[in-house]
């Protein structure tokens, strides 16, 4: 319902149950919860406008409002929340131990014992995790046309079957990869290339 929100950040707030901001957009002032990262590196500032990513949730009793300060961890937590028996709470929990590109590289490859460092996060959920989201993030069979000043190794062709899976377009994966590629010391490190690609993406 809600993509984004751009305006001015007024507010911040923790406590127990979680990490807050106050965004006012249009002269309302709308609560999310926000991870830890985010807590730490958004700041207050009521005379530049910010724009934050959004994720609206829905309960029986309540619904929640969702903040993120880039679309892709934004993308990952939705696709988290798809787990059976991964909650929004889970979903932060993750998102506060590690940034999107981590998750992703850790779901495909398989590391459920790096997943345990979140907390509430044991080792049956992290598999879960793993076997309901591998296939999400790397089945998707990716068009080559249009490709061909891109090299095509495995890391590549992974870091693209994970963006067109968080909702990025064919052209834009490929201007992003073309930018980076000169800056990648290993193009068959898939860890790097997916982050710098995904930091080009978000900027």
């Amino acid at each position: 319902m809600f993509d984004y929100f751009k305006g001015f950040i007024t507010d911040k707030r923790k406590n127990s149950k979680g990490t807050y901001l106050t965004i006012e957009s249009s002269g309302v002032g709308y609560l999310l919860e926000i991870t830890e990262r985010d807590f730490n590196s958004l700041s207050i500032n009521e005379d530049k406008p910010q724009k934050i990513y959004s994720l609206l949730t829905h309960r029986e009793d309540a619904m929640s409002l969702y903040g993120f300060s880039n679309r892709e961890t934004r993308d990952i937590f939705q696709i988290l929340l798809s787990v059976s028996g991964v909650g929004a709470k889970m979903g932060i929990a993750l998102l506060n131990e590690f940034d999107a590109c981590d998750v992703i590289s850790l779901v495909i490859d398989g590391n459920f014992k790096e997943l345990t460092r979140a907390k509430g996060v044991g080792p049956k959920l992290a598999q879960k995790i793993i076997l309901e989201l591998k296939d999400k993030l790397i089945k998707t069979e990716l068009p080559r046309s249009g490709s061909k000043s891109i090299p095509q190794t495995q890391a590549i062709s992974d870091t693209q079957t994970v963006l067109i899976s968080l909702g990025y377009e064919e052209d834009e994966i490929e201007d992003a990869i073309k930018k980076v590629l000169p800056t990648i010391t290993d193009n068959s490190n898939s860890e790097e290339v997916l982050r710098k690609a995904l930091t080009t993406l978000s900027m």
